[in-house]
């Protein structure tokens, strides 16, 4: 059980990390951040530390109902993660929208929604693969089932089957 816990942080702290990097990414275009100006590359990193901060602090809570459902369920499927972080990721994409002050420039545009969309696919991800994807559970990865015996040899009195010509 603790396990499991340490496993959700740890995962939570990297998909948030990897949330803040990708947002970061639709601010900075590769040619600054590879550019001969080294400043941009630590100002990218230090405004993605800021970002995943932010992003935790929002996120803590939908993410443990998410996280927590799965362990339950033994939900070990990317596609599940990935589909709660794009609905945490459009539910602040929401809430940042509500908050503008009326009048000004608005969030509500297709680079923002983009943005936050895949910054939620990103997370979600990152989450699976490296925690999300254990909720299965030792030995459930790959279930097997042997097939089913044929019907001839369930009884030794039956008389052997004749080939089909």
């Amino acid at each position: 059980m603790f396990g499991r816990i340490l496993r959700m942080i740890f995962g939570f702290a990297l998909a948030c990390l990897a949330a803040g990097v990708t947002l970061v990414l639709f601010i900075f275009t590769p040619t600054e951040l590879i550019g001969p100006q080294s400043e941009r590359l630590s100002e990218a990193g230090l405004l993605s530390l800021a970002a995943a901060t932010q992003i935790a602090m929002f996120a803590a809570l939908l993410a443990l109902i998410g996280a927590g459902f799965a362990e339950w369920q033994r939900i070990g499927s990317w596609m599940y993660y990935v589909l709660v972080a794009v609905v945490i990721a459009a539910i602040g994409f929401l809430v940042q929208y509500w908050g503008e002050a009326r009048g000004e420039a608005s969030i509500v545009n297709n680079y923002a929604a983009t943005a936050f969309l895949v910054t939620g696919f990103v997370a979600g991800f990152v989450y699976w693969l490296f925690a999300g994807r254990f909720a299965r559970g030792p030995g459930r990865e790959a279930e097997v089932v042997p097939p089913a015996a044929p019907e001839a040899a369930a009884s030794p009195d039956s008389p052997p089957a004749q080939a089909a010509t």
